[in-house]
C-alpha cells in the first residue's frame, strides 16, 4: 500500500486522471510468485505481462534505450561517475513528451507481437 500512496504522492496529476495503476512486467518466476500475485490483487493494479525478454514490448527497449545509443556511439567513458554523469544528464535533458510517446506506442508494439505470433521483430 505504500507504494500506491508513494506514487499518489510523487505523480499528484495521475490520482487526478487514473483511478488506477497499470504495472507492466514479464512473467519471470518473482513476479507470478503466489505472494506478488496476492499483493498486486490487494491494490487493485491491473496487471499488463509480456513475454521475458521481450525488447519489442518493453518501452525501455524499444524507445528509450534505441534512443539512447544514436548519442552513445561518439562517446568515450573513463569512469563510473563520468557514466553516470552522461545518462544523468541525457535523461534530464529530454522533454516529458519523449517519455510519454514511448509509453503510446506500447499498444501498437503489444498488437506486433500478438499478430507475429511472440516472435520477435524489427
Amino acid at each position: 500500500m505504500r507504494l500506491s500512496r508513494a506514487l499518489k504522492d510523487k505523480r499528484p496529476q495521475y490520482a487526478e486522471r487514473h483511478n488506477k495503476v497499470i504495472l507492466q512486467h514479464d512473467n519471470t518466476r518473482p513476479h507470478i510468485a503466489r505472494p506478488v500475485k496476492n499483493y498486486l490483487e490487494t491494490l487493485k493494479w491491473e496487471v499488463l505481462s509480456h513475454p521475458p525478454y521481450s525488447p519489442d514490448i518493453a518501452p525501455s527497449d524499444y524507445h528509450l534505450f534505441r534512443a539512447m545509443t544514436h548519442r552513445l556511439l561518439s562517446q568515450h567513458f573513463t569512469s563510473y561517475e563520468d557514466t553516470k554523469n552522461w545518462v544523468d544528464s541525457w535523461i534530464s535533458s529530454k522533454e516529458e513528451e519523449f517519455f510519454r510517446r514511448g509509453i503510446r506506442m506500447l499498444p501498437e508494439r503489444l498488437a506486433k507481437v500478438v499478430g507475429s505470433d511472440g516472435n520477435y521483430f524489427e
